[in-house]
């Protein structure tokens, strides 16, 4: 695969899902559930800003992958615990 379509496909899918999972881990956040969806939806725009501008800063297509596959990792615990009932 093209280093370019590589990076765009990072930039879109896997900011997109490292925005989710911080949008639902915000969940678990000790505040109203009115005001965790607030601030997990408002935290998802920079996540995926700043995963964009990261995936093209980092020096190849493979460390901005698994960048983003780390910071899944780190989050999907919490998002699974308020997934299945944990939080909120």
């Amino acid at each position: 695969m093209c280093p370019l379509i590589s990076r765009l496909a990072a930039a879109i899918l896997g900011g997109y899902a490292l925005a989710a999972l911080l949008s639902v881990a915000a969940l678990a956040l000790p505040v109203r559930p009115s005001e965790a969806a607030l601030i997990g939806m408002t935290a998802s725009f920079l996540v995926y800003a700043a995963a964009v501008i990261w995936v093209f800063a980092v020096r190849s297509a493979t460390r901005a992958w698994v960048g983003l596959l780390v910071a899944a990792v780190l989050l999907l615990p919490v998002a699974a615990w308020v997934w299945y009932g944990g939080g909120a």
